[in-house]
């Protein structure tokens, strides 16, 4: 019987500084030094180049596909099945207070800390060198095994793009970017800016405004902006308004901070040339958990929505407090969903923006379960901001991934799991989207284990150098196992 640790450890040194040189490579998208062989920029190009250049030294088939992406396969089969290992070799910008350099591999207490190391590029090695030990016994192999470097994962997946127009998708594979046990489903997505609209398109609906009876609105909104990342809660909102009698403008300041009181908000309010600015600051929080941030953005919504305002601003306000405001399931719009498999729908508004002589809109980012309709979700939608003179932009949409609980690749992942772990094989489900959606009959299998933090895209992100090795062991059974399933046609 094969120790698949012992196996890893004759390799530590090796998997390490083969993983140094990788988390060397700032390889973050950038369209200004996008070229022939290098669509996602210089950096990523390079980084696609070290692990090619890997790949042949130990002795892998390897593809170049144009730059977008590249793979390296294992196998001697003449049929073009093959089983699929992929990692994204690109990054997030390296922003915030490090501790160490971002891109100088720096070892603390256990923790390989580097921007990358755990997403993805650790797991990437870790799984890459689960295929190379493999290999290096020389084990028998039913079907092939590819592994697969993708280059744009972090902003678009247009790598998994190219590679499905020109490559056979594989029979099954697995990503190292997601949890440990099985991640087996993601949700479907809808992204999309909800635009405000000139007018009321249903005059049934009341709006506040005074103006309309011969008198100005005593408020009047200048500006409002909050977020700027579509997949984030948004952190600070700020506005700007004045008033048809300036000497309110104190009295207002005064009423938003006992809001902020009540609230136990973080707002502030400052008076600067007859106009009153108001800023909140709030929680960030990924988009697919909108419930673990504070959105300023809504609750400085919240504040304004009891003042009376000019009428379009009153649509604006009035719209984004009714249906978003302490709603993150969708039930003011009436489009709440759940099922078994990936849980409930959610929905995190992550830019709005109001400018009286530009665009005015609020922009969502909605995660609904595998079972459920986007059509049904848009209609709903529609019906409800269109009373308030919105309309829906065309909207970038992602549909449900789901691989069955008795396909045979689960059984194997979760045998592997269980048997090297000691923990149950529970199969997990994501609001997130992760290479598994592109190949079909595909999951994420780890990195990150059970009650462990995360701190991909953020300062000092680390991966535990324990559980990288643990990984490359549960990598190289796996990919030994898969690669002698029995598959049916129809998976």
């Amino acid at each position: 019987m094969i120790n698949w640790m012992d196996e890893v450890s004759k390799r530590k040194e090796s998997l390490f500084e083969d993983l140094y040189g990788l988390l060397r490579i700032p390889s973050v998208k950038d369209g200004q030094t996008s070229e022939p062989g290098a669509p996602m920029g210089k950096e990523i190009g390079r980084a696609l180049d070290y692990m090619l250049d890997l790949a042949e030294r130990d002795g892998f088939r390897t593809a170049n596909l144009e730059g977008y992406v590249g793979y390296a396969q294992l196998g001697d089969s003449e049929s073009d099945d093959y089983v699929a290992v992929l990692g994204h070799l690109d990054v997030v910008a390296a922003t915030g207070d490090w501790t160490s350099p971002p891109y100088e591999p720096t070892m603390r207490e256990g923790k390989l800390f580097a921007r990358g190391a755990i997403d993805d590029k650790g797991p990437t090695l870790a799984a890459y060198y689960g295929m190379k030990i493999v290999k290096e016994l020389g084990l028998s192999l039913k079907h092939n095994v590819r592994f697969i470097f993708g280059t744009d994962e972090e902003s678009g997946s247009r790598c998994m793009a190219r590679y499905r127009e020109t490559e056979k998708l594989p029979l099954a594979g697995f990503t190292p970017d997601a949890d440990f046990p099985i991640v087996h489903a993601e949700k479907g997505q809808i992204n999309t800016p909800i635009m405000l609209g000139k007018r009321t398109s249903d005059p049934s609906v009341a709006v506040r405004n005074v103006a309309g009876q011969g008198t100005a609105a005593p408020w009047r909104l200048l500006s409002f902006f909050g977020g700027g990342t579509a997949n984030m809660v948004p952190k600070s909102a700020r506005a700007v308004l004045t008033a048809v009698e300036t000497e309110r403008l104190s009295e207002m300041a005064a009423a938003y901070s006992l809001y902020c009181e009540s609230r136990g908000s973080k707002g502030a309010a400052r008076i600067e040339a007859e106009q009153l600015v108001l800023s909140m600051e709030g929680k960030a929080a990924h988009g697919m958990e909108p419930e673990l941030g504070i959105n300023a953005a809504l609750e400085l919504v919240h504040f304004l929505v009891a003042h009376s305002f000019q009428e379009e601003a009153e649509r604006f306000l009035r719209c984004v407090d009714q249906y978003l405001f302490e709603d993150y399931a969708g039930e003011a719009l009436g489009i709440a969903s759940a099922d078994e498999i990936t849980g409930a729908l959610t929905i995190n508004s992550g830019i709005l923006q109001y400018e009286p002589d530009g665009e005015s809109f609020f922009h969502i980012n909605l995660r609904y379960p595998v079972t459920d309709e986007a059509s049904r979700i848009l209609e709903g939608i529609a019906e409800r901001v269109g009373k308030y003179g919105f309309v829906i932009e065309p909207p970038l949409l992602k549909k449900g991934h789901h691989v069955p609980k008795d396909h045979p690749m689960i059984g194997i992942l979760q045998r592997v799991y269980q048997e090297m772990t000691g923990l149950a094989p529970v199969l997990l489900s994501t609001g997130g989207g992760t290479y598994a959606y592109h190949i079909g009959n595909g999951v994420a299998f780890g990195p990150l284990f059970p009650g462990k933090t995360s701190l991909a895209h953020q300062a000092d992100e680390y991966i535990e150098v324990e559980d990288l090795l643990l990984s490359a062991a549960m990598y190289a059974r796996a990919i030994y196992e898969l690669a002698n399933a029995d598959f049916h046609e129809e998976e």
